[in-house]
């Protein structure tokens, strides 16, 4: 104890005592009473030779016993960060006698044999007792006396035991890719990253050319379908240090490697959407502070099933571990995607079901929920959360399972066709694709029932024939008002008519209403879809909209002429009211602009289009700002902002686009 406080309070003086000693001439104390491994540095007897002495041997060192002073700032400065291990300095003499100037050269030589830890609770203070060299100071020398005194700065060897490694544990778990050096760099587990910040290369068709030599290529940027906000991928499979340092990239052919590299990134994008998840699970839905701000039933509305959904998707990443930890060359990984798909993923269908209730409930609450609103942005500014909204988190398994499709896609396309693995990746993507289409199914199911339950509610047929609404095979397609073109009345209907009506359009009847009250509509007239026909016209600036019932709910003829307020509203219309002309017409798609979605959207109204990051799009027009197309991975239509995806301008990526829309909805029945 006495030791370690005197070196305590000597050690912020050694900058001042080596100063001291540097600055004026080293004096050689004959006279000391020194130590029998002390080296006998006597002087000749010429007045004007100047001694010299080891740092080790002056008044300093002779109070401190056997440390050494050196400044403080030396010994920090090479001192490795996150390591409390004895830092060791190494000061050899530079003497340039021709000058007669001093120089002192600094040049550490730090390896991991140089690193001692001390057992007990503390680290010990012990600094350049291993050195490699003496530390040495000379002034005012010239060449004679160097030639004289070369020899007593000789360093001293001394014996040492070599530095105990660190022991490993034994329940230690292997992971894939950990480097167990420096140079190969970090882990992707090291690092995770959240799963809406990346884009897995699978998804791109163009990595899909056989002329691709390189998987791992990331496109250029004048290639219009990379999205900036995206950050780099993981690492890939060829640079795995295990795949290098074996040589394994020159005994497989480039086929086989972008084989290994897609399977590979199914693997990486796994950890990446389950570290993303944890997320959610830890600081949103386990926040006591933002339960306190929810009722039992809206907080089950928003975050329904995600802990089983977080569960599944550990189980799976874990199979795709263990399977690659058997072999950096990976058989196959279709048959784990498969059973998964077809025995574990249904949770899947449930949270995707679920996704109307969430998004009204998350949409009620940031208007009305003050205190809701307060601490969820206080989550959302936390580090761990990366300053990324709550949104991003929840839909982050519709987005992962309208991936896995397109993924295991780029599987069957890099594998040899007529082989077992070929047919197995195909089972795969069939069961895959089967699990998505019943997502989609589920939640347009849960949406559909609702909305058409509370739209019998609001109407009032009164004198017109009632109408049987509710039917599982009916639907909205669009609702809204317009303003009736009264230039065309004739005076007496001009002072009893209605200034707009409100229509309800369903995929099989169209019902015109008067709107009463908030929420309440008195039925009018009504006509199916397939009697109905609807003409646009623009007379100076007006947008007209002519609609002609043929028959109608009383089996008579009506026409009405209706306003729109713009040239999107009308466009969005007369594109609904003729959708169900175009279902049966076959439209040429390979010279249409394709649009890649660089950020999710959420549709606000009934004839809009759900998009999730990555997805391509088939734009069929485009209004005012907004597109309207059809998506590639289901042929789902529907009205998007032009601001939420970048145009694709590469010709072979747009080529390949087509050709895995074709093959996709062929091999999958979608």
């Amino acid at each position: 104890m006495s030791h370690r406080q005197s070196q305590g309070s000597m050690g912020d003086k050694s900058p001042l005592l080596l100063e001291n000693t540097f600055s004026s001439q080293l004096q050689l104390d004959q006279q000391s009473r020194r130590s029998s491994s002390n080296t006998d540095l006597s002087q000749p007897e010429e007045a004007k030779r100047t001694p010299i002495v080891l740092s080790t041997q002056g008044e300093a060192a002779r109070k401190r016993g056997t440390q050494q002073l050196i400044p403080k700032n030396l010994a920090v400065s090479s001192r490795p960060k996150n390591r409390h291990h004895t830092t060791v300095v190494t000061m050899p003499v530079v003497l340039e006698a021709q000058k007669n100037v001093q120089r002192f050269s600094l040049t550490p030589e730090i390896s991991w044999e140089d690193y001692d830890s001390d057992g007990g609770d503390g680290f010990s203070m012990r600094r350049n007792r291993r050195n490699k060299s003496y530390r040495a100071a000379v002034t005012s020398l010239n060449s004679d006396d160097i030639s004289n005194k070369q020899d007593l700065l000789q360093p001293v060897a001394e014996e040492r035991a070599p530095s105990p490694k660190p022991a490993s544990s034994p329940g230690r778990k292997r992971t894939l890719g950990r480097k167990r050096n420096q140079k190969h760099g970090g882990s992707f587990k090291d690092e995770p990253r959240f799963y809406q910040e990346i884009k897995e290369r699978g998804l791109q068709s163009n990595a899909l050319s056989t002329d691709d030599d390189d998987f791992t290529q990331v496109p250029e940027e004048d290639q219009g379908i990379v999205v900036k906000n995206y950050k780099a991928a993981y690492m890939t499979w060829s640079q795995l240090p295990q795949v290098q340092e074996k040589g394994i990239l020159e005994t497989i052919t480039p086929e086989e490697r972008k084989r290994q590299e897609a399977m590979f990134e199914i693997m990486t994008s796994e950890y990446s959407y389950q570290h993303s998840l944890s997320i959610l699970v830890r600081h949103f839905k386990a926040s006591e502070a933002l339960r306190k701000t929810l009722t039992t039933t809206e907080h089950h509305h928003l975050f329904s099933n995600i802990s089983v959904i977080q569960q599944i998707s550990k189980r799976f990443f874990d199979d795709l571990e263990r399977r690659h930890q058997l072999n950096p060359v990976i058989q196959d990984i279709s048959d784990i995607v498969q059973n998964h798909a077809a025995n574990h993923f249904e949770p899947y269908i449930v949270y995707c079901s679920n996704e109307t209730f969430q998004q009204r409930t998350l949409q009620k609450l940031l208007a009305s929920n003050t205190a809701f609103k307060e601490v969820l942005k206080q989550i959302e500014c936390s580090p761990e959360c990366g300053g990324l909204p709550m949104i991003s988190f929840l839909i982050l398994p519709m987005q992962r399972v309208t991936r896995l499709p397109l993924l295991m896609d780029t599987i069957c396309q890099k594998t040899t066709k007529q082989t077992p693995e070929y047919y197995a990746a195909r089972w795969a993507l069939k069961a895959i694709s089967k699990l998505v289409k019943s997502c989609n199914d589920g939640a347009r199911r849960m949406e559909r029932t609702e909305q058409m339950y509370t739209i019998q509610k609001q109407m009032e047929f009164g004198k017109i024939k009632p109408f049987p609404l509710v039917s599982s095979s009916r639907w909205l397609l669009k609702r809204g008002e317009l303003a009736i073109c009264l230039e065309e009345l004739g005076i007496f209907w001009k002072a009893f008519s209605h200034k707009s009506y409100y229509l309800f359009l369903f995929n099989d009847v169209l019902i015109v209403t008067r709107k009463k009250r908030q929420e309440s509509y008195v039925v009018c007239d009504y006509a199916t879809l397939e009697n109905v026909e609807a003409e646009e016209e623009q007379v100076d600036s007006k947008l007209y909209l002519r609609l002609a019932m043929k028959p109608n709910s009383e089996g008579r003829c009506e026409q009405m002429a209706l306003v729109a307020e713009n040239k999107l509203d009308r466009a969005r219309w007369v594109t609904a009211l003729r959708r169900h002309k175009e279902a049966g017409s076959i439209i040429n798609k390979d010279d249409l602009p394709q649009y890649e979605a660089t950020k999710a959207y959420m549709p606000k109204e009934p004839d809009e289009l759900c998009l999730q990051q990555a997805e391509v799009v088939i734009v069929l027009q485009e209004v005012d700002g907004w597109c309207y197309g059809e998506r590639m991975r289901d042929g789902e239509r529907g009205w998007f902002p032009a601001s939420c995806a970048t145009q694709i301008t590469n010709r072979t990526a747009l080529e390949s686009n087509i050709q895995r829309m074709e093959r996709l909805r062929k091999e999958t029945n979608v």
